[in-house]
């Protein structure tokens, strides 16, 4: 074969191959445009949002890791975790489908917007006349007038029934097209549109060049939550320009801030402010039950830009918008109340008690019997409102008083939690000071009951303690009380007993001292037969409470308390208390015990502050879907066609037809009104035949 027809040959292969390959391309293009288009894609990626909205809603965003872990336990924390929960709109899967939504709305709004447009505009003026006679709404008429004036009266009175209409002149006949609601397609393009600008605005309100950032490590997250702000390193301090975020900072009164926290996994990341916010005061209500009523706060802005200092009332429902930043009176707390303590010592009574002064999120150190202790205050509540026991079937409530919170670790890190309560609490008639201690947060409160004098004070309990605890002091008391037991008889037989029931009930009273009623337990227990146990309990008892009896007592003369006629009931029950926290005092686990003696009160408000720039833009998108849910419900597209022509005689022949795209039924109702109305006005007479 010659040389030119074997390049030929070649070029003809060559254009073949390219075309099968253009073809293979568009036929590829045209199956992936058509999924991305699908109305089944659509359906599952909305149903796929809302679904995690659903789970965003209910499950609580972004707060500390550690909450989760209490209330969800360490597996299902780590579970929820892994599936993005805890930040459900920046996981990368949320997101994703925010993508595929905008994807598959904007190819949508592509494939079908032009025609949609397009068919508003379409009158479809070449309807055949067989075509209008195979419609459900029909009618036709005989006309006798003028067909210019036919024409020109049907036209106005399609004007009138509210459509705008279109004339064609065919070569036989005149079409006139009558529309009505055309905008319904616009309903479409809104809706259509609408989801994808709410898409836009979500990716901005959600700040994806953080997410991204965090992605990179150009910024990292502070997972050391103890790290005052100013020694976060600069990698975890957002700039003024982060276009998007939602922090919170909690500012007390006469303090100003400049930051807010965001919380983000298991730390935080800090958000610089371009102004200072000061608050001035806070004030809150209480319903009767101790619920917060209302709550607000006055806040002063500082910025540069500003002439003068902003000064505002920000309460809850009520935010203040600054420069596009949202603050929102979310929470309160204490905002490092100062506090005058009294400290009472429990491990030794030769200590002597500290005055200090302390303040909600200090930390005193102490050194009691060469051991090293921190206490750190966590919190001070002024009010204490709980409900109380009623013969009346109304529920009552009763304020508690003052109370504070406070961690005491040891050397080893090791700490426990105590709240303890300044004013007396009635409880069966008694006062009592109520000091509450648990091991975690994971536990309820277990409450020592300390009985309250007569001022109201510790003091009379914490003498009897001390009291108890000196064992030479204790022994004396002893022998005082075995001389008064045994005055009645002989001094032989007194000289006999004495000895033996001194050792006895010293031994007593110093197991009693170590161990408390649990010593006392354990030591029968283990020393008396089974048969003698109760028996040698009561004498026991009888002994032990003899011999403190009277140690109390010479605590009660002390005070200048009259006995000569025997101690009141109230006197003879604070004993009963006092022994039976005395036994339990070795389960409070603390070497003293803390009196709140006067406070003053600080406040501090919780501010939520937001910046969301793509807020705006997602209002607008809502409105746009209302609007075009409002076109596509209640706006209709109607059209008519009327066709004039085939002239008989001096009679042409109109046929009326219409349709509708939706409420087929109540466009029949309509139909038969507008025929009606139709032949009235142009006189025209029904043909039976072609009805």
């Amino acid at each position: 074969m010659p040389p030119f027809f074997i390049e030929k040959n070649k070029l003809s292969k060559s254009v073949m191959s390219t075309s099968v390959k253009k073809s293979r391309h568009y036929r590829f293009s045209s199956i992936l445009v058509e999924f991305l288009g699908s109305m089944n894609l659509a359906i599952t990626v909305l149903v796929g949002i809302a679904i995690a909205s659903i789970i965003g809603t209910i499950l609580r965003q972004n707060e500390p890791y550690q909450n989760y872990i209490i209330k969800f336990g360490p597996f299902w924390h780590d579970v929820f975790v892994s599936l993005g929960l805890y930040d459900i709109y920046g996981a990368w899967w949320f997101v994703s489908l925010l993508f595929f939504l905008l994807l598959t709305t904007s190819v949508c709004i592509v494939r079908n917007g032009p025609s949609m447009l397009r068919d508003m505009r379409n009158f479809r003026t070449h309807a055949g006349r067989n075509s209008l006679r195979a419609f459900h709404n029909k009618a036709e008429w005989q006309a006798s007038s003028n067909q210019d004036e036919l024409i020109n009266s049907i036209e106005a009175h399609m004007h009138d029934e509210g459509y705008r209409t279109r004339t064609k002149v065919h070569d036989d006949h005149t079409m006139i097209a009558a529309m009505r609601g055309s905008v319904n397609r616009l309903g479409y393009l809104f809706t259509h549109i609408a989801i994808v600008v709410i898409c836009v605005g979500s990716v901005i309100m959600y700040n994806m060049p953080l997410k991204y950032a965090l992605f990179t490590g150009e910024v990292k997250i502070e997972t050391d939550n103890a790290l005052p702000a100013s020694k976060v390193p600069t990698e975890s301090i957002l700039t003024k320009d982060n276009p998007s975020f939602r922090g919170s900072v909690s500012i007390s009164e006469g303090q100003s801030a400049n930051i807010v926290f965001l919380n983000i996994e298991n730390g935080f990341l800090i958000q610089q402010l371009p102004f200072d916010i000061e608050l001035k005061d806070f004030r809150i209500e209480h319903y009767v039950s101790g619920q917060p009523k209302s709550f607000e706060s006055d806040l002063v802005i500082y910025d540069d830009e500003l002439e003068k200092p902003l000064e505002t009332t920000i309460s809850v429902n009520h935010p203040l918008l600054y420069k596009g930043y949202a603050m929102y009176q979310a929470s309160f707390n204490d905002g490092g109340s100062k506090l005058s303590l009294r400290a009472w010592p429990l491990s030794d009574p030769k200590l002597e008690t500290l005055d200090l002064q302390g303040e909600v999120f200090g930390k005193i150190p102490m050194d009691i019997d060469g051991k090293v202790y921190t206490i750190e205050f966590d919190d001070f509540r002024k009010f204490n409102i709980n409900p109380v026991e009623s013969e009346t079937s109304k529920k009552k409530f009763k304020n508690y008083g003052p109370n504070f919170t406070f961690k005491l670790r040891d050397d080893q890190g090791q700490a426990r939690e105590y709240v303890n309560y300044m004013s007396p609490i009635e409880q069966n008639k008694h006062f009592y000071l109520l000091s509450g201690v648990r091991s975690s947060v994971a536990e309820p409160f277990r409450y020592l009951y300390i009985p309250a004098d007569a001022q109201g004070s510790v003091k009379r309990f914490m003498t009897f303690y001390a009291a108890m605890q000196d064992k030479q002091k204790v022994r004396k008391v002893v022998s005082e009380t075995i001389n008064d037991m045994l005055s009645g008889l002989p001094a032989e037989k007194r000289l006999e007993i004495s000895d033996d029931m001194k050792k006895t009930t010293r031994r007593l009273v110093d197991i009693f001292v170590d161990g408390g009623i649990d010593g006392i337990n354990k030591h029968i227990e283990k020393n008396i037969p089974e048969s003698q146990r109760q028996k040698a309990t009561t004498t026991y008892y009888d002994i032990l409470r003899k011999a403190l009896g009277n140690l109390y007592i010479n605590i009660l003369q002390k005070e200048g308390i009259d006995i000569s006629q025997g101690i009141t009931d109230a006197d003879s029950d604070f004993f009963d208390d006092a022994l039976t926290v005395y036994g339990n005092i070795d389960e409070y686990g603390a070497p003293f015990y803390l009196e709140l003696k006067d406070f003053e009160h600080i406040q501090a408000s919780g501010l939520q502050i937001a910046r969301a720039p793509g807020k705006e833009i997602i209002v607008f998108g809502c409105v746009m879907l209302i609007v075009g849910i409002f076109i596509m419900f209640y706006i209709q597209q109607r059209r008519c066609w009327i066709w004039v022509g085939n002239k008989t005689g001096s009679n042409y022949d109109v046929i009326l037809a219409g349709s509708c795209n939706r409420n087929e039924r109540d466009f029949s109702q309509d139909f038969a009104k507008i025929k009606q109305r139709f032949a009235q006005r142009l006189g025209l007479h029904e043909d039976d035949e072609h009805h």
